[in-house]
């Protein structure tokens, strides 16, 4: 380890975008609406984010074209995501890459349903020179189509399964979800409820399949009754709840797909009055802000999404340079590490009977 006493001076800590937002008190993409000049913000805002940047001596646009010293490059980011969690995580690490580079960034919302190949096509259209396509759009089959006819840069991240021609950044859901069943039948859980994903996601199918190995091989059966099917918002996580927990012999733990509805599992099971996880284990996958805000705090699979969307930027960035230099790289798909993290929402089961819920009339 190298002592910093040795050295004359220390090296000066950069500061990036999510310090200003966080000194400020703000989001990243407000600090970004500031940085970039544009009108609908508030005054009162505006000024905490330019004493923000005044005080960490944060200048973007300086440091972007110090550290390039090339031409602009313009890449869009379009999203679609109905967790409000995983899409700030995502855009924190889109913010964090995109000044330190000489870019500027495109923010576009999907607003034709899930396909979003006609805000994709406007994009391309305005000479757009890089894509990056996060859940759910990554595994929209006519809109990856688009973009290989185009021969448009592009990266999806955190896709189950992801197109060979495009880049892509992701975990291995499959083994995430192996492992966390795993923990949650080490702990003496027979009776496991799954709350499935998007069927529209290949991540879902990937999450689903490696909760069904991991049961499979400890023999436990998956019987249909302790299956149920959600869209990884918090709305259909409470619906799926309701049914895992209707059963006339419920489960003593549900592992949802996502921590959204991992936290309505937790929600429905206060409801019931169950104790979590005393009466009912509950663990989720992904790790966003909200498995740490709700009661008790959520065990989860722990997915680097803002790590993984700051590694999209940079493949993207040496895409589009090997483009405009006449050697363009092959896709690649780039696998990141997972974590369990294991929190307040897991435990043994009780050997004690279960408390009786009151069912609906």
């Amino acid at each position: 380890m190298m002592n910093v006493k040795n050295r004359p001076t220390a090296k000066r800590t950069v500061a990036t975008i999510s310090d200003v937002a966080k000194r400020a008190g703000v989001s990243p993409m407000t600090v970004s609406r500031v940085v970039n000049g544009e009108s609908n913000v508030r005054d009162t805002t505006r000024d905490k984010v330019n004493a923000a940047v005044a005080a960490l001596n944060y200048i973007p646009n300086q440091a972007a074209r110090r550290l390039a010293g090339s031409k602009l490059i313009r890449i869009a980011i379009l999203y679609s995501n109905p967790s409000a969690g995983y899409l700030n995580e995502l855009l924190v690490g889109v913010l964090n890459r995109a000044s330190l580079a000489h870019m500027q960034l495109v923010v576009e919302k999907c607003d034709s349903g899930l396909r979003g190949e006609e805000e994709a096509r406007e994009l391309i259209d305005s000479g757009i020179d890089g894509i990056i396509l996060p859940p759910p759009l990554c595994d929209s089959v006519r809109l990856l189509d688009l973009v290989a006819e185009t021969s448009t840069p592009a990266v999806a991240i955190a896709s189950g399964q992801p197109d060979k021609r495009i880049c892509a950044i992701g975990i291995d859901d499959y083994r995430a979800a192996y492992e966390m069943t795993q923990h949650l039948i080490s702990l003496g859980h027979h009776r496991i409820g799954f709350i499935l994903g998007h069927p529209n996601q290949t991540a879902s199918a990937r999450r689903l399949a490696g909760f069904r190995a991991a049961m499979k091989q400890a023999a436990l059966e998956v019987p249909d009754e302790l299956m149920a099917q959600g869209m990884y918002n918090y709305r259909s996580g409470l619906d799926a709840a309701e049914i895992l927990l209707s059963v006339d012999h419920r489960p003593s733990a549900i592992f949802a797909s996502n921590d959204d509805m991992a936290a309505a599992t937790v929600a429905i099971a206060h409801r019931l009055h169950l104790d979590v996880p005393g009466d009912l284990t509950v663990a989720g996958f992904d790790d966003a802000a909200l498995a740490t805000t709700i009661w008790p705090e959520l065990t989860t699979v722990r997915q680097p999404i803002t790590e993984m969307a700051g590694a999209a930027v940079d493949l993207l960035v040496r895409l589009i340079r090997a483009r405009r230099e006449g050697a363009p790289e092959a896709s690649e798909h780039v696998v990141m590490d997972f974590s369990l993290i294991r929190r307040q929402s897991d435990a043994a089961p009780r050997l004690r009977p279960p408390v009786a819920i009151a069912h609906k009339a």
